[in-house]
């Protein structure tokens, strides 16, 4: 019979019973809801390819398991000639795309009946001789391939479109794993059936650290969807490398922020059938008070006046019409903004000028870019206005909490001084 020096005392088997229980429950897998097949070679030319899309392959399986989703690898593409939705909800790049015509036709097939894609990073490379132009014209929209950033840095992305699903869990702004980044032919903005998900934050320039690859400044998109598809692109997907010796650096899994938009991401795409819902927009034919987050003081004609020139300034919120303005479609997602006092006025950006800080004041509507504002819903009734001809977002100049502050462009940077709320008049 065994000694009594070896039994556990009751409370102490309860205990080691009851945190078995609780690990058993934490690491317990998700039904698995949908399925998803992912497509590689690993045998690029780029090492840092080779080795995000092997911990691709180690990672997303566990994802899975979290996430309520199976994982399957292949390096088979001919599977692609005759996919059908039913069997995977959702198809991902890495790293790669199809080559054989029946692969692409298969896969262009695959999407247009319902199936789901989820690209990264060289899934939409190409350049002049190796276009598919369904996948990177009407898919994706970006055209060619136009540069890219070396060497691979991490960067603060800011959200846009924030009532997509995709960004539920997603802050504002948040920091990404490293990569390289690339840059496009096509400005997204100008799609009407695509919606940009993420950007690169102006805050993270420069970007790159080899001279002849430094971006400085511009509007760089690294994440988006097309509304007529279910279909993600992100651009990560080139862990660091030491070259020398082929050993990772970092992970394009570092980011847990990047990681919860990924699971996201994934979760609306394997999710059936359904759009993307409507991106909240200004109603066209509403008269709106614009509040600005930070300070809560109105967009504001100076005086009441409605003659061209006038000062757009910000001013405390007092009902009047000279605090009321209407946002009218023009095209491409842009809208004029009429003044309520001489709806032919809008706000327009003094002399067309491209700087940072130029001015804003009514003048009467000609069609000009710099009198068009993308209004970029936050969520919850806030937008940053974008001006068309640079890009640039309405701002309080400095955060200034005083009235008669006269309002300006600047390059967008997710702060409140450029987030507004719109409240019907």
């Amino acid at each position: 019979m065994p000694s009594d020096r070896f039994r556990l005392p009751a409370f102490v088997l309860a205990l080691l019973l009851l945190v078995a229980g609780l690990t058993s429950t934490a690491t317990a897998q998700v039904q698995a809801t949908f399925n998803v097949l992912a497509f590689y070679d690993g045998n690029t030319q780029d090492a840092a390819h080779n080795d995000w899309v092997k911990e691709a392959n180690q990672r997303f399986p566990q994802f899975g398991a979290q996430n309520g989703f199976t994982y399957t690898a292949t390096n088979d593409w001919n599977r692609l000639n005759n996919l059908q939705a039913s069997q995977y909800q959702v198809v991902m790049f890495l790293d790669n795309r199809p080559w054989a015509s029946s692969q692409m036709t298969g896969f262009q097939r695959y999407m247009e009946n319902g199936g789901a894609f989820y690209g990264f990073h060289v899934s939409n490379y190409n350049d002049s001789s190796q276009g598919w132009p369904w996948f990177n014209n009407t898919l994706l929209g970006t055209g060619r391939f136009n540069s890219n950033t070396w060497l691979p840095s991490a960067v603060t992305a800011r959200t846009e479109n924030r009532s997509h699903p995709s960004l539920v869990n997603t802050g504002a702004t948040f920091r990404t794993s490293v990569s390289e980044w690339y840059s496009w032919q096509n400005d997204l903005r100008q799609n009407p059936n695509i919606q940009v998900l993420a950007s690169i934050d102006p805050s993270s320039f420069p970007v790159g650290s080899q001279q002849g690859n430094i971006w400085t400044s511009g509007y760089y998109p690294i994440a988006w969807t097309n509304k007529n598809f279910k279909v993600i692109y992100a651009n990560w997907g080139h862990n660091g490398m030491n070259y020398q010796t082929n050993t990772r650096t970092s992970s394009t899994f570092d980011s847990a922020a990047q990681n919860q938009f990924m699971m996201d991401s994934l979760k609306w795409l394997g999710g059936g059938g359904g759009t993307v819902p409507p991106v909240e927009q200004p109603e066209p034919g509403t008269w709106y008070s614009v509040a600005n987050k930070a300070n809560g003081k109105c967009v504001d004609a100076r005086a009441a006046a409605s003659a061209n020139g006038t000062v757009i300034q910000q001013y405390s919120c007092n009902a009047t019409t000279a605090q009321n303005f209407q946002f009218q479609p023009t095209s491409d997602g842009f809208t004029r903004v009429n003044y309520r006092n001489d709806a032919t006025k809008v706000i327009d950006v003094a002399n067309v000028a491209t700087t940072d800080n130029a001015p804003l004041h009514l003048w009467t509507y000609g069609g000009g870019t710099n009198q068009q504002w993308q209004a970029v819903s936050e969520g919850g009734g806030y937008f940053h206005f974008a001006v068309r001809h640079t890009g640039k977002c309405l701002t309080v100049p400095g955060g200034s909490t005083a009235d008669q502050t006269q309002l300006v462009q600047s390059a967008c940077n997710g702060g409140t001084a450029q987030s507004f709320k719109l409240t019907a008049a």
